[in-house]
C-alpha cells in the first residue's frame, strides 16, 4: 500500500505517524503555540526528527463552537507555513487540513501533497473535482453535520454501517472523477457521542477489510478520552497512547497525533506483537 504524494511514494505497508501542526489561535489542544515562522519550523523539525512521515498543516479550528475563519485568513495562516517547511525540509510530505477547494489548490501549489478534508466535500461542492485535478491523495473523513452543530445530539441507528455506507458512496464519486489514492477517516469526535466513537474504534477493521483502503485514526487527546476519565486534553497523552494501540490492532495505517515520539513508540511495540 503506497500513496503517490506528487511523485514521492509513501509506504503504508507498516503504520506511519501524521504530526498535527495547527497554525491557529483556538484549536482545542495546541491553539496559539506556533504563532510565527520560527516556532512553526522548530515544531516541524521536532516532529520529523521524532519520526513523523506526514506533517498536517491546518489554519482553521474544527472544534465544536470554533469561530469560522475566512478563506483569505486561512490562506494567510497556512501558505507561508507550507512554503517555509518545503524550503527548509524539502523531503517532508505535507498535508493540508482544509475543507475549502481554493485553499486546497493554493496549498498544493505551495508544496502540500495531500488534502485532508473533514467534510468529505460536503462543505464545498468544488472540493472533490479540485482534488481530482490536483492528482494528490485525499483523506476522506466522515462528519455528521457541521463543526458548529455536530455535537448537538448526534444520532445513528448503526454508526458502523452508516459510516461504511457513507464511504462507499463517496468513494464511487471519487473514483468516477479519477482520484486514485483515498484514505478513510471515520471522524472520531465529529458528530459522534463517546459511545459512537468507541463502537467505531472497536470495529475499525471493517472499513479496511470491506473497502481495501488505508484507514487513518485521529484519536489524539480527544473528548472520547477526556470525558470518561474526567480530564483535560493536556492530561490525555496516556489515554491517547492506549487507544493508539487498539487502533493499530484494528488495522489503522496512519495515526494522526499531537505527540509524535510516543505514537512512533506505540507502532514499534505493536510491530513486536
Amino acid at each position: 500500500m503506497t500513496l503517490n504524494c506528487k511523485g514521492q511514494l509513501l509506504d503504508l505497508s507498516r503504520p506511519v505517524v501524521m504530526g498535527i501542526l495547527n497554525i491557529t489561535p483556538d484549536s482545542f489542544f495546541d491553539g496559539g503555540k506556533y504563532p510565527d515562522e520560527a516556532s512553526i519550523l522548530q515544531q516541524a523539525e521536532n516532529m520529523l526528527r521524532e519520526g513523523a512521515s506526514i506533517l498536517d498543516i491546518g489554519g482553521a479550528s474544527s472544534r465544536p463552537g470554533a469561530a469560522e475563519v475566512s478563506e483569505s485568513e486561512e490562506m494567510l495562516r497556512i501558505l507561508p507555513a507550507i512554503e517555509a517547511i518545503q524550503k527548509n525540509f524539502p523531503n517532508a510530505i505535507v498535508s493540508v487540513d482544509t475543507w475549502r477547494a481554493k485553499v486546497a489548490n493554493a496549498a498544493v501549489q505551495a508544496g502540500a501533497s495531500i488534502v485532508n478534508d473533514i467534510s468529505a466535500g460536503n462543505l464545498d461542492p468544488k472540493m472533490l473535482k479540485t482534488v481530482a485535478e490536483l492528482g494528490v491523495p485525499y483523506i476522506l473523513m466522515h462528519m455528521q453535520g457541521a463543526p458548529d452543530t455536530m455535537q448537538q445530539k448526534p444520532h445513528y441507528e448503526d454508526v458502523v454501517t452508516e459510516v461504511l455506507d457513507f464511504f462507499i458512496q463517496k468513494i464511487e464519486v471519487l473514483r468516477g472523477l479519477g482520484v486514485k489514492d483515498i484514505i478513510l477517516d471515520p471522524g472520531f469526535g465529529f458528530g459522534k457521542t463517546v459511545e459512537h466513537n468507541y463502537t467505531l474504534l472497536k470495529n475499525l477493521h471493517v472499513f479496511q477489510n470491506v473497502l481495501d483502503l488505508p484507514v487513518l485514526a485521529g484519536l489524539s487527546r480527544k473528548s472520547m478520552i477526556c470525558k470518561p476519565l474526567g480530564i483535560k486534553p493536556v492530561e490525555a497523552l496516556n489515554g491517547t497512547t492506549a487507544l493508539h494501540m487498539v487502533a493499530l490492532q484494528q488495522g489503522a495505517c496512519i495515526l494522526r497525533v499531537h505527540d509524535v515520539r510516543e505514537a512512533v513508540e506505540v507502532i514499534k511495540l505493536w510491530q513486536l506483537l
